[in-house]
This record gives C-alpha cells, structure tokens and sequence, in this order.
C-alpha cells in the first residue's frame, strides 16, 4: 500500500471520489465496528470458522507489511509475487472471516458496498500511482493478478519478510484490532448463552 500525492484534498482542485474513499475509509471501519457488534449474532461454529479465516487475513497482512517499502521500490516479493494488492486481499479476507462469525445478512452487505464503494476506488487511485512511478509497472501489473492468485505457494509468501517494516508500518494494529473483535464476540456469545 503506498500513499500517492493524489490522496491529498486541495480545496482548490476538483475532487474527485477516491481521495475521498482514501480519507474515509478508517473513521468508515469505526463506524462499521459499531454496527457490527450491534449487528452481530455469533455462535460458536461459525464464531470458530470465522476466526480462522480472519487468522488466514491477519497472516496475509502481516506478511505483505513485512515486505512493502512504501513510494520507494516496486514490491514483487513475498505475496506480492502471487497478488498486486496484498495487503487488501488480506483485509478482505479479514472481513470474510468477521462476517462469518457475525451471521448477519445486513453485515455482509454492509461489508460488500464498502468494499466497492470504498476500496475499489482506493486501489485504482494507488494503482494510477504506482504506473506512474515505477516504469516497470506495467509489465508487473500483467504478469500478477489485482486481488485473486493465479497460484500460491506458501514456501515463498514469506521469503524476504522483514520485521522491522512490519513494525515501521505498524501492521501489529490489524492483529490488535482483530483480536479486540474477536473478544467481543466471545462477550456477546457468553453474554446471549447466560440471559437465554
């Protein structure tokens, strides 16, 4: 994930919906936290499955952090040699893993029309960035896939990891954030079991 000088609002220039999408999209998630646990009716089957899968996101995260070194060199290593983007396939996969746990239609729509509305726009903006900056760019973007591997090989998703991005980068936060979630769920479960 990089940070493209386009993601800037100038209130003197046209704006455009992706600098806006880039800007919301963190209070966006508080708001969606919220609702989600209002929202939410957890159940320890699909509480389990759906933590799972949000270790499977945290992991892909953790790993794509662990090897970007922003606005300074093309990535190609690690998971970005199976995906361009990563970091957004693993919160995908995060919310896949939370809506899951939720069993609630309203949150799984809630999380897709963020996705469209929100992250789309994001990674078409970032992509339009990256063009511009690294020539070699183009060739990248054709021979790896914007968001579903063509392929994946779990020996070589962490060949390159550095720790000392992950922490610069402070990724720790999605694993902190995630585990909050999850507790939460846990209370809402314990709590729904008792008063039932």
């Amino acid at each position: 994930m990089l940070e493209p000088h386009a993601a800037k609002l100038d209130p003197g220039k046209k704006v455009t919906w992706s600098p806006v999408a880039r800007r919301i999209r963190v209070p966006l998630g508080f708001v969606l936290a919220v609702f989600y646990l209002w929202r939410a009716h957890p159940a320890w089957p699909f509480f389990v499955a759906g933590a799972v899968i949000v270790g499977v996101g945290v992991f892909v995260r953790t790993m794509a952090s662990g090897q970007v070194k922003k606005n300074q060199e093309l990535t190609q290593t690690g998971p970005y040699q199976y995906v361009r983007n990563p970091l957004y396939l693993g919160s995908i996969i995060i919310a896949t893993g939370f809506g899951v746990a939720a069993r609630d239609l309203w949150i799984a729509v809630f999380l897709l029309l963020m996705f469209v509305l929100v992250y789309v726009p994001v990674i078409r903006s970032e992509e339009f960035f990256l063009r511009s900056r690294f020539p070699e760019y183009d060739d990248y973007a054709r021979r790896v896939p914007c968001l579903l591997p063509r392929k994946f090989q779990l020996s070589g998703f962490a060949a390159g990891f550095s720790r000392q991005l992950y922490l610069r980068h402070r990724e720790y936060n999605t694993m902190l954030g995630a585990a909050a979630m999850l507790a939460a769920l846990v209370v809402k479960i314990l709590w729904f079991s008792r008063t039932t």
